[in-house]
């Protein structure tokens, strides 16, 4: 498109052809008709040789700049964007910043979704065009001017996209680098031509151009398109699958780009240097097929390995994309290993710096004081009202735009004087008035009624109270609408004035009365309307004095964090401020002024209801209901009542632009100014432009517009004054934004691309002084060249935030100084909130708001510069009118940037993400500063302003409470997030004699401990095996009960006698030798629920002289994935048979079973619920106590299947150990609720009762889903004092009978026996779990010093276990920083980072324990963190085999140290832990020992050179949301990912990706790469109640989550 922005068009010219394109995008004509009748129009002007490039004016534009009204017509016809924000130059600058964007590749992979989150957006949410709610700016960066007028949702011609874009589309394709306003020749080529080539301009991933679209395979049951596979010059090959029906045409750019260089480091790229290819036609790579496996690809992974799965493949994208280097590379320096520094940003010395001279404060023309100004605005009020009665005043308007009513002088005075009567008079009694002088009022009127508003502004003033003039509360819970009441509440408000029709809107009671909105005060209702008031006596007269020192009104102003404050604005202020704004305006008596803005604050109160009476003049107040309705209302008053000036904002100069050509008899020659009320946002330069750029032709004049800065606790800071000489052109400047955001002003920009041009606002006011300060620290002023926060010296300021003196002192009374540190003035300044410097003449020019400014790694962004970029992006009209809010959060140690954007309601999702990449690099391109989060929520869905602006701290505050709903998120943290703290080197070690000194290692003791002494043998202690024990029994107590199992409604299913076992166990081991033909030694595999089965078969296996192995049975409902998992242990094994009930050897033989495992190679199973009637011959007695006794097979955590051999001595020496350390004996009972497959939980299940005697209730855990109470039920009947449960049990009882206790109180549950209640676990202690469990039910008796835990390994099932005697447990709270580093540092309650570590049990009799360290094996000091290491006569004899890692050596069952005791054996548990020696003394009166486990060595995750345990990610992240139910972490390719169980709607999935990512990254350091949503019980937990995290892994891998929602962090 030849951009005739450059050409010299005569003004007729440029109008024929704003309507030539308008008549275009409505579709009037033809595109052919179009081009033909324009290139007749413009032919004569085209510039002759076509390689000129006309330079462009940098200095100074001429006024009539870039924006042609046309390309506003065609734009905003499809209700596309918030017009604030347009700017041609702006918006080319972002399509040329992601062009050059196209060269470097970004590979953005799309989140998956579910389908029923995919269709969330539906048209529901969408509102016809007219209704929707148009928006004024408010304090909020938020879009505002949103609606638009007529037309708005028309659909345009299908070139709509492509015509504005052709423009840059063809250079980037010619390659051309000429400046932003090259001229390129080619001509309208229709849609699809042009979306191609867009679509190459476009795609930027390294995947064969498709980033965007790569996700439709992701997507639940989607369907896999054909594969296109583009070669890369270097580096893996890489393919990308995409859906076949966006098969956009590639042929024009195909290139290739070689890999980036890797930085993550996993693999050698071949190339290491990013090559730049010139951009040539490339159609060399033929697009062969890829090999599919299923349904998935193969891919290499970082490591060379092949993986064959989708989701991998989309890691894969997102590790690439992370390979690219971060630009700020991490400054080099040592960290002391224990200090994690966050990194800091070092000013880089190349940075620009301001170099001017230090500024002059600016002063005002005088206030010259003219004869007949009133002394005071009640007086002006007085003088009008008697001596011009009828003169009108205000003149409202309905919808229609008809005028509604008129307000003279005279009712304005006699209602006003009423309203003061009865307010004084008529509210409370006589001698207890409600109301005194001075009291505040809340005045509440809806913006259709400025008359009743005018009325009870004046009342006010004349009875001496405070006004404070509020928004209208529409619901009990409108948006911000309680930070309002607080306000009320804090300047004491108790009356409301309204008019009737409000008081008749407000929401109701039942019983009519109006409710109390939510943190409002009690209020009296006061309806202002004369008819409802009594009138005042002929002798009372309001008191009219001359203006002081008291308070008039209080104007509410809206802060960053949503609070509302009020600024009390004097009386001799209102009044300065009215003159001073008549000066500077010019006003004159009668004078007519169209009002547009809000009548209640700001510009629309200062200039329509109070400069407007000082000067009698007549106000045309126009309602924002009428604007959305007929947006030339303003324009067709102002040409009715030939008004000589408008006050109206850059949105209203917009809308009429849209529907100006409706009108053929437009005049604005009357028009001596025009008020834009919103200069002080830089981006109203463009509609201002394009507004004069119309209305030229219609009799406006340049010289009309003026554009005026304002701000609450300033008033008006600056206002261009209506000039008549039109020769002198208003000042421009043109800045660059890399300048800007560090505070310099630099008008010759290299980078063409990012510039911010900014109009001036005038000059200071009449009787002020300004000068511009560092926004920061001291107010010191700034250089002539600097950016800074202005403020104003004069009466006419606000004075206080009422309430508040600490806001007020930083605010209102400020003392600037010079550099040598001096106050400039002996009056104090008032800040303004803006951000700006004054240029050349004195004129101010305002770059920003202080409320707007984000400082991000030290640089200064303005919030409105960004929405503006982000607007400025292709399809525009993706955002659904313009509503897109941006603020900043702070995240680890600095501001992060957040866009939230409503998307249109029509918008795929392929949309969605194709614009949202783009935007990412918009920003990038043009601000050089990364988006933490982009989010997207449905149309209309952003909470509102009173007049439908983005209410933008309700959003900031949704988006971190995590109830924003979004429906497509974006995190960029890895690209963002530059100042984590350098990862960790591992120093060598110390070698070892350098440390020893004596038994010290650097001066404490060697963290060694014991349990006590077996001590002396008792009677059964003198048998070497367990049968021996069982035989002895039934000869001594033949009828004494040893196990009783209950069922689910806790009565007694079945019991075991010492004789009845002894028998059973005959029975089977006769049956053994008979039908299984079993030798000694031979291994049986035992597969039983638990129960008394399970028992009777151990002991007949020890009976006939075999192996027992414990298998858990395969699970009914769900055999094929639990069936697998028994067949794997039976033949790793080596199990000769397999004994089971009949129920359960029907179950294997089953359909099911025989489709999940291969049947026919089942071992021999024997069933023993129908046993032989005669006893063996010989009971097998073994030789040797050191063979094996039965085998325990566990899956770990990680995923791995290890079953480690028990020999006969260890049996009963774990047995004893334990029946010291609880005192059993056999007339105690024990009840045990857990599963009895390994462990302790075996032993305990199995074992200890046999050898001590006493009787153990069995409880299966299975039975507590069906009643959850009747683990605790049985230990209330059974009076039992020691019961054993599992995590899960305990988890079981907390969650499903937390709001039982009070029946369960009256059921007569009674646990205040318990004396020992151990949680029997194999990891960290679960502090919380166990501390709410003791804290629920200590209402029914239980005493929280009860409740403790054990702790077991593989190489050792049980090391520590509370019992009975003893210390009780103890908590320290440590460090988790250094704890990353393996250091212990012991910090105080509450303290940051601290983490609560409970001692895991007493250490067992016979056992001793040695902290190592891990790599180098030697002995660590008191509460240093290594790896534990145990010696015992109860650790088992090695592995039998592990299934799938060979390589776990025996060292694990006896390694030594590597100096010290270098002769002890040690077993190696895996776990990291420390000992601390407590001021508590054991029962043999020592100091006692406190054993913490911290974590598994293998679960341990290593990042950033530091080690994580997964256990304390999870607890950050499930804290963070409320319908986060369970967490679970692991790591892939060096990518942490991060999986949460959703217990709530599928809506809320998107709320915990940014939650969960800054919660990591705050109290972890560590980025998020992946965030996986999925629905409840999908992360498997085992019967520990331990978290599969592999096994997760592994689904993840492989796609077999079915997750609700995939994020991939950038």
């Amino acid at each position: 498109m030849a951009d005739r922005d450059t050409l010299p068009l005569p003004l007729e010219v440029r109008a024929r052809l704003a309507e030539l394109e308008l008549e275009l995008s409505e579709g009037d004509i033809t595109q052919k008709g179009y081009e033909k009748k324009r290139s007749k129009l413009i032919g004569a002007y085209l510039p002759q040789p076509p390689g000129m490039e006309p330079s462009m004016g940098q200095e100074r534009r001429t006024p009539v700049t870039p924006s042609s009204s046309s390309r506003y017509h065609r734009r905003r016809s499809s209700g596309s964007r918030d017009e604030r924000y347009r700017s041609d130059v702006h918006t080319e600058a972002v399509q040329a910043a992601l062009a050059k964007h196209k060269e470097r590749k970004m590979a953005v992979p799309m989140p998956s979704k579910r389908r029923s989150l995919v269709v969330q957006t539906s048209m529901e949410a969408y509102t016809p065009p007219g209704e929707e709610h148009v928006g004024r700016q408010d304090t909020s960066s938020g879009s505002e001017g949103e609606g638009s007028g007529p037309g708005n949702g028309t659909p345009t011609s299908s070139q709509e996209g492509s015509i504005n874009m052709e423009h840059w589309i063809s250079r980037a394709i010619h390659g051309s680098t000429t400046s932003s306003t090259t001229s390129s020749s080619s001509t309208h080529s229709g849609g699809s031509g042009a979306a191609s080539r867009l679509a190459d301009v476009m795609a930027h991933a390294h995947l064969s151009k498709s980033g965007p679209i790569a996700h439709l395979s992701l997507k639940r049951r989607a369907k896999p398109g054909p594969r296109v596979e583009n070669g890369s010059s270097g580096g893996p090959r890489r393919s990308c699958e995409f859906g076949a029906e966006h098969g956009w045409q590639r042929a024009a750019s195909d290139e290739n780009h070689s890999a980036p260089p890797d930085v993550t480091g996993y693999t050698n790229t071949t190339d290491s240097i990013l090559m730049e290819r010139p951009q040539v036609s490339s159609n060399t790579v033929p697009n062969r097929p890829v090999p599919k496996y299923g349904n998935a690809e193969l891919m290499e992974t970082g490591d060379g390995v092949p993986v064959s799965s989708r989701v991998s493949a989309k890691i894969q994208q997102l590790v690439n994309t992370l390979k690219r280097p971060k630009r700020p590379p991490l400054r080099e320096f040592f960290v002391d290993d224990f200090e994690e520094l966050l990194e800091v940003q070092q000013p880089d010395p190349n940075l620009p710096k301001p170099e001017g001279a230090q500024m002059i404060s600016m002063r005002g023309d005088q206030l010259g004081v003219v004869t007949n100004w009133p002394p005071s605005l009640e007086a002006a009020l007085q003088r009008w009202g008697t001596i011009s009665p009828k003169a009108p005043c205000l003149t409202t308007m309905d919808t229609n735009g008809k005028p509604l009513y008129i307000l003279t002088y005279g009712k304005l005075w006699s209602r006003s004087m009423k309203v003061a009567y009865n307010l004084l008079h008529k509210l409370g009694s006589k001698q207890e008035p409600l109301l005194r002088p001075g009291d505040r009022v809340a005045l509440v009127f809806p913006n259709n009624d400025p008359a009743a508003f005018m009325v009870a502004f004046y009342g006010c003033l004349l009875a001496e109270v405070v006004p404070v003039p509020i928004e209208v509360p529409l619901t009990r819970k409108d948006a911000g609408s309680q930070q309002i009441g607080f306000l009320l509440g804090s300047c004491g408000v108790t009356v409301a004035l309204t008019s009737d029709a409000c008081h008749k809107g407000l929401p109701k009671g039942p019983t009519g009365e109006i409710p109390q909105f939510k943190g409002w005060p009690k209020l009296l209702w006061f309806v202002t309307e004369s008819k409802h008031l009594s009138k005042p006596p002929r002798d009372w007269f309001p008191h009219i004095k001359d203006a002081n020192n008291d308070t008039a009104y209080i104007e509410y102003k809206t802060c960053k964090d949503g609070s509302v404050l009020g600024v009390t604005v004097m009386r001799i202020a209102l009044l300065t401020h009215c003159q001073a704004l008549t000066q500077s305006c010019g006003y004159t008596e009668a004078e007519t002024i169209v009002n547009v803005l809000d009548f209640k604050k700001d510009v629309g109160l200062w200039h329509g209801i109070l400069t407007s009476v000082m000067n009698m003049m007549h106000v045309i107040s126009i309602p924002y209901s009428l604007m959305k309705v007929n947006p030339l209302s303003w324009i067709q008053k102002v040409c009715q009542y030939k008004a000589k000036v408008a006050c109206v904002k850059s949105r209203d100069m917009h809308w009429a632009l849209v529907a100006h050509r409706d009108q053929r008899d437009i005049n604005l020659c009357s028009l001596r100014m025009l008020v834009v009320a919103d200069g002080s946002n830089p981006w109203s330069i463009s509609s201002c432009d394009a507004f004069l750029n119309v209305f030229q032709s219609k009799g406006l004049k340049p010289e009309v517009i003026c554009p005026c800065a304002s701000s609450p606790e300033a008033l008006t800071v600056a206002i261009r004054r209506p000039t008549d000489d039109s020769n002198q052109p208003p000042g421009r400047g043109v800045l660059s934004m890399q300048g800007l955001s560090h505070g310099v002003i630099r008008v010759d920009s290299e980078e063409k691309l990012s510039v911010l041009t900014v109009q001036d606002v005038g000059t200071v006011m009449p009787g002020a002084l300004m000068c511009v300060v560092r926004p920061e620290g001291v107010p010191q002023l700034c250089r002539t060249d600097e950016i800074g926060e202005m403020c104003v010296c004069s009466i006419a300021t606000g004075t206080s935030y009422y309430g508040l003196s600490g806001m007020t002192k930083n605010t209102f009374e400020v003392f600037p100084m010079n550099s040598t540190g001096a106050p400039i003035s002996e009056y104090p300044f008032t800040r303004t909130g803006l951000l700006g410097f004054v240029g050349p003449g004195g004129l101010a020019f305002i770059a920003g708001k202080m409320d707007g400014l984000m400082v991000v790694g030290g640089r200064r962004h303005n919030a409105d510069d960004i929405v503006a970029t982000a607007l400025a992006v292709e399809p525009m009209k993706f955002v659904y009118r313009g509503r897109i809010a941006v603020f900043s959060i702070s995240v680890l140690h600095d501001e992060r940037i957040v866009v939230v954007a409503e998307q249109r309601p029509d918008s795929t999702e392929e949309d969605s993400f194709q614009w949202m990449s783009r935007v990412l690099q918009a920003i990038d391109g043009i601000h050089q500063v990364g988006v933490y989060c982009l989010a997207l929520v449905p149309s209309n869905t952003l909470p509102k302003t009173p007049l439908g602006g983005i209410h933008l701290s309700e959003t900031k505050q949704l988006f971190l409470e995590g109830s924003l709903h979004p429906c497509n998120v974006l995190m960029c943290p890895h690209t963002c997030v530059t100042n984590l703290p350098k990862p960790r080197q591992k120093q060598p070690e110390i070698g070892p004699a350098s440390v020893m000194v004596g038994n010290l290692v650097s001066g404490k003791r060697i963290a060694q401990a014991s349990g006590r002494d077996l001590g002396q043998i008792e009677d059964n202690d003198q048998f070497l095996f367990l049968s021996e024990v069982l035989q002895w029994r039934a000869q001594t107590t033949p009828e004494h009960v040893l196990y009783t199992l209950l069922n689910s409604r806790g009565t007694i299913a079945s019991s075991l006698t010492c004789v009845q076992l002894h028998k059973r166990a005959e029975k089977i081991a006769a049956m053994l030798a008979e039908r299984g033909h079993l030798q000694d030694g031979d291994h049986v595999a035992l597969v039983y629920p638990p129960g008394i089965d399970l028992i009777a078969a151990f002991y007949g296996c020890l009976y006939a002289g075999c192996v027992p192995i414990t298998v858990r049975p395969p699970h009914p409902q769900n055999i094929a994935t639990t069936l697998p998992t028994v067949k794997m242990i039976v033949e790793v094994s080596r199990s000769a048979c397999v004994m089971t009930s009949q129920v359960i050897c029907k179950l294997l033989r089953s359909k099911e079973a025989s489709a999940a495992v291969d049947v026919r190679s089942w071992p021999p199973v024997l069933d023993t619920d129908d046993l032989p009637k005669k006893k063996p011959p010989l009971l097998y007695k073994p030789s040797n106590p050191d063979t094996l006794a039965y085998l325990d097979f566990s899956v770990s955590t990680t995923g791995m299947l290890a079953g480690v051999k028990m020999s006969h001595t260890a049996t009963s020496a774990f047995c004893r150990s334990i029946k010291l350390q609880c005192e059993l004996y056999p007339s105690r009972e024990v009840a045990i609720c857990l599963d009895p497959y390994c462990g302790l939980g075996f032993v305990l299940w199995c074992l200890c009762s046999v050898y001590s005697g006493h009787q153990s209730i069995l409880i299966p855990p299975s039975e507590l889903e069906v009643n959850p109470a009747l683990w605790l039920l049985a230990v209330s009947q059974y009076k039992v004092r020691d019961t054993f449960c599992s995590y899960s049990v305990m988890e079981l009882c907390t969650k499903g009978l937390g709001l039982q206790t009070e029946s369960l109180k009256s059921r007569g549950l009674d646990l205040s026996r318990v004396r020992t209640c151990v949680v029997v676990a194999e990891e960290r202690p679960r502090i919380a779990l166990t501390q709410s469990f003791s804290k629920l039910f200590k209402d029914l008796g239980l005493h929280p010093r009860a409740v403790s835990t054990s702790f077991g390994c593989r190489v050792n099932l049980a090391i520590c276990l509370q019992g009975t005697s003893g210390p009780d447990p103890t908590t320290v709270f440590v460090d988790m920083r250094a704890l990353r580093h393996d250091r212990v540092r012991l910090v105080e309650r509450g303290s940051p980072h601290s983490l609560p570590l409970m001692e895991s049990g007493k250490i067992l009799p016979g056992v001793r324990i040695i902290i190592a360290n891990p790599e180098t094996k030697g002995p660590l000091g008191d509460s240093h963190l290594g790896e534990i290491w145990v010696h015992s006569g109860h650790n088992a004899s090695g592995y039998f085999t592990v299934y799938g890692d060979e390589a776990l050596q025996s060292d694990h069952f006896n390694s030594r140290l590597s100096f010290g005791d270098t002769h002890s054996l040690w077993a190696r548990t895996g776990y990291l832990g420390f000992l601390r020696r407590t001021e508590l003394t054991d029962a043999s009166g020592e100091r006692h020992d406190a054993l913490y486990v911290v974590g598994a060595l293998d679960e341990a995750m290593e990042l950033r050179g530091m080690r994580y345990h997964p256990i304390d990610i999870e607890t950050s992240v499930i804290r963070t949301h409320k319908s986060i139910t369970e967490c679970a972490v692991f790591t892939w390719t060096n990518l942490l990912v991060v999986v949460v169980e959703l217990d709530g709607s599928e809506q809320e999935a998107l709320d915990l990706v940014p939650l969960i990512t800054n919660v990591v990254l705050e109290e972890h350091y560590l980025i998020v790469g992946v965030v996986v949503v999925v629905d409840i019980g999908v992360i498997p937990i085992n019967s520990r109640g331990e978290k599969q995290r592999m096994h997760l892994r592994d689904g993840f891998l492989a796609d077999q989550l079915d997750p609700i929602y995939v994020a991939y962090n950038m």
